[in-house]
């Protein structure tokens, strides 16, 4: 007798079906491995002020730098090679990002566990709470944070945190609930089985879906935030520059002609933003059938 084939491989097959979201998990490989491996890829290390010739500053694409080697994606008005400042870049946007995604899911999933379960009084409160966190805008909420605490990669990865685990504490409640009024939650009552137990043994596993696709998408989201803030001068320090701090410092060369400066740290953070999204929008049509097309 011929054994049917697992959910995992089931949902793995059908991902598999969707030619996009292939492209977008081998863009997202590709871009996580230049990120890890950036130190052993990158030619230059872009922060290290002793390794910077200011002679070969703002030198454009394929320009031969003074020691000799090519500069294939030029160099800003630093003289960091941008090729390299970009693989330093994605390290620290990743780095930043999926840290306080994963802080934020935790705590969000906690917090909508025990609001879904318990329901009554207790969860009218934390859904309140999660209800004026939802009513103000991210950017705003995480610029006021910044405001507050100051810069630094620790501070940004705070504020990013608090304004997305609301997110993640709604989605969690709203499947919990649907969850609790299941038979085996209420055989799991029955023997009296302890809440902590029911909450994360039995209650957890069910819900977990839809809480890793909203992850996914949630990691484009905590990167184009991130991003922003850079820009704005407010997130990450000069001496770890993510991508949005590379696009900030080329800004106000792009009418000089000096686009690449700019340029190309922006095509970086789209692909990045892109493969994220293709690869969350199958997740969610392959772990929510109900959303297949």
């Amino acid at each position: 007798m011929q054994r049917e084939p697992s959910i995992l491989l089931e949902q793995l097959r059908e991902f598999a079906e969707s030619p996009l979201a292939m492209v977008g998990l081998v863009l997202l490989i590709v871009i996580i491995g230049l990120a890890i491996f950036a130190p052993w890829l990158a030619p230059q290390n872009p922060y290290d002020i002793g390794s910077l010739d200011i002679f070969d500053s703002k030198l454009p694409p394929g320009s031969e730098s003074i020691a000799g080697g090519t500069y294939w994606l030029g160099t800003d008005g630093q003289a960091r090679d941008m090729f390299s400042a970009i693989l330093y870049g994605l390290r620290t946007s990743l780095m930043v990002s999926i840290v306080s995604v994963l802080a934020a899911l935790i705590i969000g999933t906690v917090i909508g566990l025990i609001a879904g379960y318990n329901g009554g009084r207790l969860d009218s409160l934390l859904m309140r709470i999660v209800d004026i966190q939802l009513s103000f805008p991210a950017i705003l909420v995480a610029l006021i944070l910044l405001a507050i605490l100051g810069k630094g990669v620790d501070k940004v990865i705070i504020a990013l945190i608090v304004v997305q685990w609301a997110y993640f504490a709604r989605a969690a409640r709203g499947a919990a609930i649907v969850e609790r009024s299941k038979e085996y939650m209420e055989a799991a009552e029955c023997l009296a089985v302890g809440r902590v137990r029911i909450l994360f043994r039995h209650l957890l596993p069910n819900c977990i879906s839809p809480l890793i696709v909203l992850a996914t998408i949630d990691l484009a989201h905590a990167i184009g935030l991130e991003a922003t803030l850079s820009f704005l001068g407010v997130g990450v320090p000069v001496t770890e520059p993510s991508l949005g701090m590379l696009i900030s410092n080329g800004f106000e060369f792009l009418l000089s002609g000096r686009y690449w400066i700019s340029f190309f740290p922006g095509v970086a953070l789209a692909l990045t933003l892109i493969a994220i999204n293709l690869v969350g929008d199958r997740l969610r049509d392959v772990l929510n059938p109900r959303n297949a097309r």
